[in-house]
């Protein structure tokens, strides 16, 4: 009788190549969950300016909201004042820390906060640290945002442990509410992420409230300081029942982004609202071009949900419209709220539906106050890399309208019915996508259940796509499993077609699975399939597992560092932060792959070194990886590239910043213009202008034009190499000429191509 495998398993099994250990008690995998702003724009002063009070406590206006009485708090001027304000919460909380025996004597204490006047006050401090840090907040992961404005708003997601922030990812989102790559912000943001987020680090609350902004991003800054404040009164064990909503300009979306709301609340009470129809883009229409029947929209609506919120009434012939724009003001009401039920953490996530031996699914969403807000759908074949346009034709055509569905939705269908929900043609990828977004969902619970997997049967591969795995898992374990084994020609091999030999081989590597899972001895003379099948174990229970990885599955492409010559290139497959397939390129300054025209030394390093990252592996084992002799620099550079490649795939950035530091190439349209950038603390600093030939070569100075000539010069001498590049933000053409301005025109071209490749 087979014998049943646990599939619970350790962070080792499913992090580290081969470290494969089945049947141990727990699974401890490490869960890291997881915007053109200008901060030009005029923003509401109501918000921003209310920061300053975040000196002390200013997010503390927010949350004092409601309590009148917190007012005359802050007069008292002191440090503790900003205690004070935190005082009507810790009161009840105070109460609630009597239950525990060493907490008592505090519990004493704190009241006569609440109603002695200062003076009473001042001994407390002491005391505060040690009980109110300690008991006050509870431990979490939070999400909150900023005052809105016409460029959208700044958020944080924080992870609060004792009453300190222990991981933040701050955020600056787009009109349409989802957070913004950093190069496509104000460039003053650019390196402020990394300075606030390091100012925040480590910080309590009042410790976050006091930090500085950063120069030249003071209202961001301000934005997430209040983000964070907000963060930590949602944190609050015991919450004030006065207080309700945060005061403030809140924003919100409805999932198909045809409208967007701001709400402003005072003292709980809803006291303004604004309507905004979005473009395609995501960005808000500008008032003057409103068609007439916007127009007529927005002066119906408007009023209606100022009136009665959620319970506005639709305008016969405006049904669509107010539905559109009820759902994004109950989005900014959620935001706006301070205890916030969502059942789920806002952020992206990643899942599959059930496996099949043609292929699977995937869904990757966006999450926001419980409901879906983005989502992009997958069709893998059975090596489980995305088919793209190569899927079936149906499969193809049903992509598009059924994430519409689900958009409009704003969830999976709960009861999915496939007449209704589905998508004709395509019934079973409807399928698999909607159970795809209902994982991803579970994954992002707030309060996780005890099972650690999914339920179904799931598909695994080894990274490089050797075998084929199908298992079938119920309640955390193994219950069957079909191996199956690609060809040379990256086929799988029908089982009626394989050998003797090779049946005898599924046999034994699928009974060995079932017996000891991926602690399967090796069998002898087949190590190398034998480690294959364990792989693909491996993927397969990290594709069933309910925990969000460190890193997006897909194919990434970065660059090395440039030289005169050119570059180097990876295209990168991730799945499940392995590499499952890699293509690595020597391009040359007009940025085409060079071929068999590269350097002998490096033609030959190539395959090589293709070979090496795949067995490697993972991001840390390519760096290990050894140069290829007469090809060190391209092998340094193309393992730079790799890295690069695993840090656009970061979920969460590690550093978040809007590009990556080194030397990198664009060119024009025509491809006769390159331009090199060199990048430092992730901010172009300087440039060189190549002008090339049809054959990718470099022209001589005593080649170029006058025209040309000027433009290069302009480029490379107006800037100091250690700010940012003049034209390394927003760069437009000049010139004096008609001929200055077509040459500088695709200069342009060119430095946005290069940004293009340093960026993040």
């Amino acid at each position: 009788m087979k014998k049943l495998i646990s599939l619970t398993v350790s962070a080792a099994i499913l992090l580290a190549p081969f470290a494969y250990t089945l049947n141990v008690p727990a699974l401890n995998l490490k869960v890291d969950a997881v915007s053109a702003a200008s901060e030009e724009a005029d923003a509401p002063a109501a918000k921003p300016t209310a920061k300053p009070a975040a000196t002390a406590k200013p997010v503390a206006t927010p949350k004092a909201t409601a309590k009148p009485v917190a007012t005359p708090k802050p007069t008292a001027k002191p440090v503790e004042t900003p205690k004070a304000t935190v005082k009507p919460v810790a009161t009840p909380k105070a109460t609630a820390a009597t239950t525990k025996p060493t907490t008592t004597p505090k519990a004493t204490v704190v009241p006569a906060a609440t109603v002695v006047p200062t003076a009473t006050v001042k001994p407390v401090p002491t005391t505060l640290p040690v009980t109110v840090k300690e008991n006050v907040y509870q431990d979490g992961v939070y999400v909150a945002y900023g005052d809105a404005y016409s460029k959208g708003t700044e958020g944080a997601k924080i992870e609060i442990k004792d009453g300190k922030i222990t991981s933040i990812d701050l955020r600056r989102t787009s009109p349409k509410l989802i957070d913004r790559d950093a190069r496509n912000n104000y460039s003053a943001l650019w390196q402020a992420y990394g300075l606030m987020k390091n100012k925040l680090i480590g910080k309590t609350r009042d410790g976050a409230a006091a930090v500085d902004a950063v120069s030249g991003a003071t209202r961001s800054s301000n934005g997430w300081k209040l983000s964070v404040d907000r963060a930590f009164e949602r944190a609050l064990t015991v919450k004030d029942t006065d207080a309700i909503y945060f005061d403030g300009v809140h924003m919100g979306i409805d999932p198909t982004g045809k409208y967007a709301v701001f709400a402003t609340y005072e003292s709980n009470k809803l006291t303004a609202v604004k309507v905004y129809p979005l473009n395609s883009a995501g960005d808000f229409v500008d008032e003057k071009a409103y068609t007439a029947e916007q127009s007529a929209a927005v002066a119906a609506i408007t009023p209606a949900l100022l009136a009665k919120g959620t319970a506005a009434e639709s305008v016969a012939g405006l049904e669509a419209d107010f539905k559109a724009a009820i759902n994004a003001f109950w989005d900014a009401e959620q935001n706006a709220k301070i205890n916030n039920t969502s059942a789920y953490v806002d952020g992206f996530y990643s899942s599959y539906g059930t496996a099949r031996s043609v292929g699977v699914e995937r869904a990757d969403i966006v999450i926001r106050n419980g409901k879906l807000v983005d989502v992009k759908l997958f069709r893998l074949g059975n090596n489980l890399i995305d088919r793209g346009a190569t899927a079936y034709a149906e499969v193809v055509k049903a992509n598009a309208p059924m994430t519409a569905k689900l958009l409009a939705n704003g969830s999976y269908f709960a009861n999915y019915d496939e007449k209704v929900d589905g998508i004709s043609g395509a019934t079973e990828s409807s399928h698999g996508w909607n159970q795809a977004v209902e994982r991803a969902f579970e994954k992002a619970l707030k309060v996780p259940g005890e099972a650690k997997y999914f339920d179904g049967k799931f598909a695994g591969v080894d990274n490089q796509s050797k075998v084929l795995l199908l298992v079938d898992a119920a309640s955390d374990t193994v219950t069957n499993i079909k191996l199956s084994l690609f060809g040379t020609d990256g086929k799988l091999i029908a089982d009626d077609k394989l050998s003797a030999e090779q049946k005898s081989l599924v046999g034994t590597l699928t009974s060995g699975l079932l017996e000891k899972g991926v602690q399967m001895s090796d069998i002898t003379g087949q190590e190398e399939l034998s480690a294959a099948a364990k792989a693909a174990l491996t993927d397969t229970l990290t594709n069933a597992s309910k925990v969000q990885g460190t890193y997006k599955d897909g194919t990434f492409t970065a660059f090395g560092d440039a030289y005169d010559k050119g570059t180097n290139r990876a295209d990168v497959t991730l799945r499940n932060g392995k590499i499952v397939n890699v293509a690595l390129y020597r391009v040359g300054m007009n940025l085409v792959d060079r071929g068999k025209a590269a350097y002998p030394e490096v033609v030959k390093a190539i395959p090589q070194l293709t070979s090496s990252f795949l067995a490697a592996g993972t991001r840390e084992g390519v760096q290990d990886v050894d140069a290829v002799s007469g090809a060190t620099s391209s092998s340094v550079a193309l393992k730079t590239a790799v890295d690069r490649a695993y840090g656009k795939a970061e979920i969460v950035e590690a550093n978040k910043a809007a590009y990556f530091d080194g030397i990198f190439i664009g060119v024009s349209a025509d491809k006769l213009v390159n331009v090199m950038t060199y990048v430092e603390h992730g901010v172009p600093v300087k440039m060189l202008v190549y002008y090339l030939d049809k054959n990718g070569s470099t022209r001589t100075v005593n080649q170029l034009t006058d025209a040309e000539l000027v433009v290069k010069s302009e480029i490379e001498s107006t800037s100091t190499g250690y700010s940012l590049h003049k034209y390394g933000y927003r760069a437009a053409a000049f010139g004096n000429n008609d001929a200055e301005k077509e040459v500088s025109a695709k200069v342009v071209e060119a430095i946005k191509s290069a940004l293009e490749s340093a960026g993040k």
